[in-house]
């Protein structure tokens, strides 16, 4: 029979999510809750049939389950009465956080601008915290630059004192880059305390106090950085140390110099070369030079070196006694004796080759070593060429002095030289004086040396010109000698062709063919460009000598001057360098035959006159009455005229200087004389009237020592008396036949 119920079950809806909360609680399904609902009443029967009857242990465990129910839904109604309960709870608290959350937005606001003032006073603290580090820094070092300086300046071996010199420049760059630091933190100090009070004035987000404060340690640091980092750097113990560093500076380029510039002006051809100071010297010289230009120096630092280096280096050469050098304008230097000038342009020579080899080279090398680090290597050029500027100049005005003054031809072969040694240095100025720096000093150079040039050719090609131009209308000399223009030109000739300055002369000539574009057939070699100058000379020298030929009367004369000269021409010439450039065909031609034939006319016209009153013809066409006084008369004039001849070879009337040709022609002399007189003598001697006359062998004697000029009066006197004892004396015949000549003259 199943059972009855009264009524429908009902079921609560509000508290449903409850329940199922309560039934999860307790491990139960909502299946389970729903099933086991009870109904609304207490009239519920338990339904008897058989099987309950039989099983009472089921009937046991059903109201177990029953009782377990009811505990279990009173438990539920307690729980849900007590979560009706806490929702009332938290109604009120989520109340009291919202009144609470309120109340907090204040204090939030005000932690985060504590937050951002903590902030900004940090960032102002940190570099003010540096800024005093860097302040006790300076202070240290500060005190040790004052205590090294003082060491410094007792310290006299150079070795320490250079080590300690290095010490005070390393404190130095130190104090500066400290000086440098606080110039550069103390702008960011001030700025950030700056934004920190304007952020306190505008937020009041510190008291009136802190705030004071705050601007009190801004207006210090405003006065320390407008006033004492200004003096710090400037007037202070940096800008002493500077001072002293430039000092020391200034001291130590003095004290290198060269030494032995006299060792090197005598050995002129040495290679040696030798630098300037030490290791040590040239690093503390770099280390300071770096310290000045870090210190906004530099201008000054390249202007005690350029001053210090060119007093040492000026110095140097002014041991070697240049005081030519004073005197260097044209006007100055033709005022000067020839022999000062000859010695003036040698010691220019040897004084420009040792300042730009020897002092000028090793300057360049210390300016290199000691500033080549600035400006990637610009700077070190231009005080190099500051310092040379001025000693050139001195040597430059010199050279264009000389070669700018008058054209005298004794200047040429010191202009030759002059240029040669400019020939020579040249590889070096290219060398020390290269790049655009050294432009005006190798600018100047090459004009020197064209001046030079054109100063050398001028004095050759007017050589010519003045021997051509001193024709001054008069005879030759009385004795028939070589004039010294001749000798001068000849031996100045001579010497222009030698080895030491043939070279020389060759290439100023084919410099200034370039220059002038000439075009000459003889002129297409270096030979032929120097026969051509030569010959220029030699041509005026023979204008010169027939000039003074054509003003001469005396006709023995003329041809003993003529034959003179040009003998000296040919016999100085021959055999020698001028002699090969002239050529052999041109001496023989133009000297040798015009000196021959001058020999020839000489011989014709002086003595020629002897042999023909010697002429028989005149006495075998007289009669046999008066061949006797024909003869005679022949005789006395024969001895008339030789008196007269050596008369005048004995007053020097008639010279001739040369001993070779002199002797040439007393033998030819004698051979044209003599026999003629023999032949006459042998032939007329028996109708002589008188007979005393000199034998054959005196009148060889009486020709031969007319040759001998240098004995003027005593063979004037011998040829007179000789004669006057012939017609006098009446032994002379004897002396004939018995062999004696009539004693010595």
């Amino acid at each position: 029979m199943s059972p009855s119920f009264t009524s429908t079950p009902t079921f609560s809806t509000s508290s449903s999510s409850a329940s199922d909360n309560t039934f999860k609680l307790f491990g139960l399904t909502p299946s389970l809750h729903i099933i086991l609902i009870r109904p609304k009443g207490n009239n519920m029967q338990c339904p008897k049939n058989m099987a309950l009857e039989e099983d009472p242990t089921t009937l046991l465990k059903l109201e177990s389950a029953c009782s377990d129910l009811k505990t279990l839904l009173r438990a539920s109604e307690e729980t849900e009465e007590n979560l009706g309960n806490t929702d009332t709870r938290l109604d009120l608290l989520q109340r009291s956080l919202s009144t609470a959350s309120k109340r907090i937005v204040p204090l939030q606001s005000l932690a985060m601008s504590r937050k951002a003032l903590d902030s900004r006073i940090t960032r102002a603290l940190a570099p003010a915290l540096a800024l005093l580090n860097t302040f006790k820094l300076t202070e240290c070092l500060q005190n040790s630059l004052v205590e090294l300086s003082t060491r410094l300046s007792s310290e006299k071996p150079l070795q320490k004192r250079l080590e300690r010199l290095l010490e005070y420049t390393k404190y130095v760059d130190q104090l500066n880059e400290g000086l440098s630091n606080i110039s550069d933190e103390v702008e960011v100090v001030i700025q950030k305390l700056q934004e920190v009070v304007e952020f306190i004035s505008r937020t009041k987000a510190a008291d009136q106090y802190r705030e004071a404060r705050l601007r009190e340690a801004l207006g210090t640091l405003k006065g320390l950085y407008e006033i004492e980092v200004d003096e710090m750097r400037f007037q202070g113990l940096l800008d002493q140390a500077l001072v002293h560093v430039q000092d020391e500076f200034e001291g130590l380029l003095l004290r290198m110099k060269l030494r032995n510039l006299q060792g090197d002006l005598v050995h002129q051809h040495g290679d040696d070369f030798r630098e300037l100071g030490s290791e040590l010297e040239i690093e503390v010289l770099r280390r300071i030079s770096t310290t000045l230009a870090a210190n906004d120096c530099l201008d000054i630092c390249i202007d005690i070196y350029v001053k210090a280096r060119y007093r040492r280096a000026a110095k140097a050469l002014m041991k070697l006694n240049p005081d030519y050098l004073r005197t260097y304008t044209p006007e100055g230097i033709e005022e000067m004796e020839w022999e000062t000038l000859e010695t003036a342009t040698t010691l220019w020579i040897q004084h420009l080759e040792v300042a730009v080899k020897k002092v000028l080279l090793a300057e360049k090398k210390l300016c290199e070593r000691v500033l080549g680090d600035f400006m990637e290597g610009l700077i070190w050029p231009e005080c190099f060429i500051k310092i040379s500027d001025k000693i050139m100049a001195v040597f430059f005005r010199f050279g264009e002095g000389v070669a700018r003054s008058s054209k005298e031809p004794q200047k040429l072969f010191k202009l030759l030289d002059m240029f040669e040694s400019l020939e020579k240095l040249k590889p070096e100025m290219s060398q020390i004086f290269e790049g655009e720096p050294g432009l005006d000093i190798c600018t100047r150079f090459r004009e020197l040396e064209k001046l030079i040039i054109d100063a050398s050719s001028k004095v050759l090609w007017e050589f010519g010109l003045q021997i051509e131009g001193s024709i001054d209308g008069l005879p030759p000399a009385q004795d028939g000698s070589v004039p010294k223009l001749v000798r001068y030109a000849i031996n100045y000739l001579k010497y222009l062709t030698t080895v030491n300055y043939r070279t020389s002369m060759v290439k100023v000539l084919r410099t200034q063919q370039t220059w002038e574009d000439r075009s000459i057939n003889d002129m297409s070699s270096d030979e032929g460009l120097l026969k051509h100058a030569i010959s220029n000379v030699m041509e005026a020298l023979q204008r010169n000598i027939e000039a003074k030929r054509m003003c001469c009367r005396d006709k023995v004369l003329v041809h003993v001057f003529t034959m003179n000269t040009y003998w000296y021409i040919y016999m100085r010439t021959k055999d020698t360098e001028l002699g090969e450039v002239l050529g052999e065909r041109c001496m023989k031609e133009d000297y040798k035959a015009v000196a021959e034939e001058s020999a020839y006319l000489y011989q014709k016209q002086a003595w020629g006159g002897l042999v023909r009153v010697l002429d028989g013809n005149d006495v075998r066409g007289e009669g046999k009455g008066s061949v006797g006084r024909v003869v005679s008369e022949k005789i006395e004039a024969f001895f008339k005229g030789l008196n007269e001849v050596c008369e005048s070879h004995a007053r020097g009337v008639y010279s001739i200087p040369d001993v070779d040709l002199r002797e040439q022609m007393r033998e030819a002399t004698v051979r044209l004389v003599v026999p003629a007189y023999a032949e006459f003598l042998e032939g007329y001697s028996g109708l002589l009237q008188r007979k005393g006359y000199p034998s054959v062998e005196r009148v060889k004697e009486l020709v031969g020592k007319a040759f001998d000029w240098g004995k003027l009066k005593r063979r004037t006197s011998a040829a007179s008396s000789d004669w006057n004892a012939a017609r006098n004396s009446g032994s002379l015949e004897r002396d004939v036949r018995s062999g004696n000549g009539g004693g010595d003259i």
